[in-house]
Parts: C-alpha cells; sequence; structure tokens
C-alpha cells in the first residue's frame, strides 16, 4: 500500500514502483485524483492479475468543502466559475443537506474523471474542451459526516468568517465512507446546491480501501530509503484475506488440479476450508496463495486467476 503524495498521478506511482521494485508489471486497485493524498494499493508482478477482487472495495475519504464557489473541476485546481454568500449556513443546515446525499444515490461523473466515454477518458476530452454527456450512475454513500474545518465542537453556530479572509468562503471537513465508483467532488459540488449556492473540494485523502488502510501504508520515499522493500509488501495470500476472500487450503491433491487449473466440484472446495458462494483463494497448507476460483455453472468452481510457482 503507497501513501500517495498530492501532485502526481496514480500512474506516476505506478511508474516509480516498476523502478523500486524492478517490475514490468504493476498495477493499482483504484485511482487517486492528482491532488488526492492517501491509500493506493499497488499489485506487483502475478498480483496485478488479483487487483480485480479489491476493486469492489468500499471506500473512506476525508476533505474539505469550500461553500461559496464553483470551479471547473469541482476541486480547488480548477478556474472559479461562480460565486454565492454562503457564509450565513451553519454546521446543523449543512449536515441536513449531507443526510440528503446518503445512502443510495445517483450521481453524474464529471468530466475531470478517468470515465472512458466513447474509448476516451473523459479528462483527456475535458482538456480538450469538449464536455459530452454523462450518464447518471448509482452508488451508495454510508456515511457523509460533516463538520467545521478546524473547529471541533462548532454544533449549529453559523459558519460566518471561517475561510473569509481568502476570500474562498465557509469551509467544510467531511468524512465519507462510500461504494466504489463514487465522486467525492461530485459530492462536494451536489452538497453546495443542496445549500442554495456552490461549492468544491479541496484536500481530499483517502484513509481507507476496504481494510487496506492508510495507517499501514508507506511513501514512496520509505520505499526507495529501505535496501529491501520487498519487506514492506504484504502477501497475496493476505491481501485476499483483506478483501474478504472465503479461503480453501488445499491438500497434494487439490494443490495439483488447482495448478493445472482444472474445473472443480464447488464441493471440494468448500471441503478444503472455504465458504459461501465465491470467489475463494485456494493457498497452500504453508498459506501461499495457488489460486483464485469462482463459482461455474451449476456446483463447479473455475480459476479466474492461477498464479505460477515462485
Amino acid at each position: 500500500m503507497i501513501d500517495k503524495p498530492p501532485g502526481c498521478t496514480s500512474h506516476d506511482v505506478v511508474a516509480r514502483c516498476r523502478r523500486i521494485f524492478a517490475q514490468k508489471r504493476v498495477g493499482h486497485a483504484g485511482t487517486l485524483d492528482p491532488d488526492a493524498t492517501g491509500v493506493l494499493v499497488v499489485g506487483l508482478g502475478q498480483a496485478t492479475r488479483l487487483l480485480q477482487f479489491l476493486s469492489g472495495l468500499a471506500k473512506r475519504y476525508t476533505g474539505e468543502v469550500v461553500l461559496g464557489v464553483t470551479t471547473t473541476t469541482l476541486d480547488s485546481a480548477g478556474d472559479v466559475t461562480g460565486t454565492w454568500d454562503m457564509h450565513g449556513v451553519t454546521v446543523d443546515e449543512a449536515r441536513a443537506a449531507a443526510a440528503t446525499l446518503t445512502g443510495q444515490i445517483s450521481q453524474v461523473p464529471p468530466m475531470v474523471s478517468a470515465l472512458k466515454v466513447g474509448g476516451r477518458r473523459l479528462h483527456e476530452l475535458a482538456r480538450a474542451g469538449i464536455e459530452v454527456e454523462r450518464a447518471p450512475r448509482s452508488v451508495t454513500v454510508t456515511r457523509f459526516d460533516v463538520g467545521l474545518a478546524g473547529l471541533a465542537g462548532a454544533g449549529a453556530a453559523g459558519l460566518a468568517g471561517a475561510g473569509a479572509a481568502s476570500g474562498q468562503g465557509p469551509v467544510l471537513a467531511i468524512d465519507v465512507e462510500c461504494s466504489p465508483g463514487t465522486y467525492i467532488r461530485t459530492l462536494a459540488a451536489d452538497l453546495g446546491t443542496a445549500l442554495g449556492g456552490g461549492a468544491h473540494l479541496r484536500n481530499l485523502r483517502r484513509l481507507a480501501v476496504g481494510n487496506f488502510t492508510v495507517a499501514e501504508a508507506v511513501t514512496l520515499e520509505t520505499l526507495e530509503a529501505v535496501g529491501e522493500p520487498g519487506k514492506l509488501l504484504i502477501s497475496p495470500a493476505d491481501a485476499l484475506a483483506r478483501a474478504g476472500l472465503g479461503r480453501a487450503v488445499a491438500d497434494r491433491e487439490l494443490a495439483g488440479a488447482v495448478a493445472h487449473g482444472k474445473v472443480l466440484p464447488v464441493a471440494s472446495v468448500h471441503a478444503a476450508g472455504a465458504t459461501g458462494s465465491g470467489p475463494w483463494a485456494v493457498v497452500t497448507e504453508d498459506g501461499v496463495l495457488l489460486a483464485v476460483y469462482q463459482s461455474h455453472g451449476k456446483d463447479q468452481a473455475k480459476p479466474a486467476a492461477v498464479l505460477a510457482p515462485q
């Protein structure tokens, strides 16, 4: 896990990891905006094939919503497109508005996102000055906490004066837990609209991807400084366990079948200790990941990814 710094893309992080670990195949599970910081789960070598099983994990973010100012990018990197006097907004009003943006909601992806439309990423089109129609997407916001940035226990006190010296308007601190695919900058903009004006996002930080937390993440500088960066890696089997995959412990016979990518009866996977409907991580008795299997047809399991022996 990398604690991504501001000012670089997720692709930049991947490129640096290639150099640090001398790996050609490197990928990540979930893009972070260039100005955002925090957890970026990176996979190396064969483990890049396992990132698909981490893409559905819930996310947690913190950030700040600047009320009264909208921008072209919905965050502080964009040009100002509108201003409102929102200094009379209270924290209680902001929390009530946030409640309307909690649960299953519909979002229009921003033009600066990495989503592809017609084979091109939206942010590439935006840089070319092209705006296209984007279909709303359903996402789930399980928690949307709002407070006054920098002032604990403000309660229902007015936000007048917060950030006023900079001319940006009141600033709210937010803490969000959400489904993958949720755009926090869009959530910030929608919060501003719900409060009768506009808003943009700044200082976005991803605290967690599922059970992968920023407290355990390491910086790129740390990886470059240590003599053996490989010692800081999480094993593929442990990563899948954190992602909630069931685990089957294979004996010699089952391990042989798995190594050859054979379709198996689900009963044999369950007999090896796995539960549920999959996908399942199949490991050796020593805990080394052999493959990931998933349900296939009636009462069968097929390999979704088989790892070559190390």
